[in-house]
């Protein structure tokens, strides 16, 4: 068995808890629901967000609507470049998988732009 990460990104409407956690929910599930993920594979979770999402942490949400109460998870500041994507919140799920598995990242709303 070995570990990949599995990114993500979405962009959130406003610096509120509610929609910091509406966002967070959304990409998790979606993330989940794309690369199958068991809850017990999951080694730990880092959660980053642009300076301008501080109303809550990413990780309660998970902790709490998804049930990662012994998922290992970090909420950082993302660098702070210039002409970087505002309201972002980015992920980076590490699991434990066989080789052949093949993640699939997820970028939702504004945060598709980071992939085209």
């Amino acid at each position: 068995m070995i570990t990949k990460g599995i990114r993500g990104a979405i962009t959130v409407d406003e610096n509120t808890s509610e929609a910091i956690g509406s966002a967070t929910i959304k990409l998790l599930q979606k993330i989940v629901e794309k690369n199958n993920i068991d809850t017990d594979s999951i080694s730990h979770v880092i959660f980053t967000v642009t300076k301008d999402l501080n109303a809550d942490f990413p990780a309660k949400y998970a902790r709490i609507n998804l049930k990662w109460k012994d998922v290992p998870m970090m909420c950082v500041n993302e660098m702070a470049v210039p002409t970087g994507l505002a309201k972002c919140l980015r992920v980076l799920i590490v699991v434990n998988c066989s080789e052949s598995f093949e993640p699939e990242f997820v970028y939702l709303e504004g945060a598709s732009d980071l992939r085209k």
